[in-house]
């Protein structure tokens, strides 16, 4: 499938990699099929990647896996809110990222986090009963982060 988007313009995706929210996401009922992308000029910096709206060619969000930030993440989540994803162990939990102009107050909501059925391609966002913060402060954990992996390569 191609579709058109407002950051990369047209992309192929597979089909088998087409995300399906029943739900929509938090904000947006009516958003319901995403693509998860990287943008391939940048590679993979520090495992952000956006989750691109198939319906809405401007509405895409960044995410990342959440212990490439917090390697403690470990929220409980109730099994009654995954019953719409289908069952299976094989999840992927990402967290939206918000970057604002002062790129040194990037944040992460660690409270509302995607989760998605690999197996079935079926997502939803769920809101933890946890007591985690919805604006996470990353731009120092991204940093150090980057700084260890250039390190790493010129071993």
């Amino acid at each position: 499938m191609v579709i058109k988007t407002r950051i990369f313009g047209e992309v192929t995706i597979d089909d088998e990699k087409m995300i399906n929210f029943p739900n929509g996401i938090v904000g947006f009922p009516e958003l319901t099929d995403f693509a998860l992308i990287h943008d391939a000029e940048k590679g993979n910096q520090g495992g952000i990647r956006w989750l691109q709206s198939v319906q809405e060619p401007n509405f895409a969000m960044p995410v990342v896996d959440p212990l490439v930030i917090r390697t403690d993440y470990n929220p409980s989540v109730d099994d009654e809110l995954l019953k719409v994803i289908g069952e299976g162990d094989n999840l992927l939990v990402l967290v939206t990222i918000t970057v604002p102009t002062d790129l040194k107050k990037m944040s992460i909501n660690l409270k509302a986090p995607l989760v998605v059925n690999v197996d079935t391609r079926k997502a939803v966002q769920v809101i933890l009963e946890d007591d985690f913060p919805v604006k996470f402060q990353i731009y120092d954990i991204l940093k150090a982060n980057q700084e260890a992996a250039q390190a790493e390569e010129k071993k």
